[in-house]
């Protein structure tokens, strides 16, 4: 057995973490399930902050608030510049 007792150890204890876009596919199909429109109820909480736009049903409340809004938000960012119809702009344009 050799001496790392100079090195130190990292424990990392392994999560299951949503992505955001597991996060927001999610969300967005518990709130199409329930009748809501997904997309303007989804823009009401990333703008506001308050979980009441987004319904408890299949435990969509509690799934896109284990995230920042912020990662969410970028998640988003990112699918749309990275969309086909935008991947023949310079990036200059985007």
């Amino acid at each position: 057995m050799t001496d790392n007792t100079n090195e130190t150890m990292q424990f990392r204890i392994p999560r299951d973490k949503n992505t955001a876009n597991e996060v927001l596919m999610r969300v967005y199909s518990a709130m199409k399930e329930k009748g809501y429109d997904p997309i303007n109820q989804i823009v009401g909480y990333l703008i506001s902050g308050d979980p009441t736009y987004i319904t408890s049903y299949n435990n969509a409340r509690y799934l896109i608030r284990m995230l920042e809004r912020d990662e969410l938000l970028e998640e988003l960012v990112r699918f749309y510049v990275n969309a086909p119809e935008h991947r023949d702009q310079p990036e200059a344009e985007r």
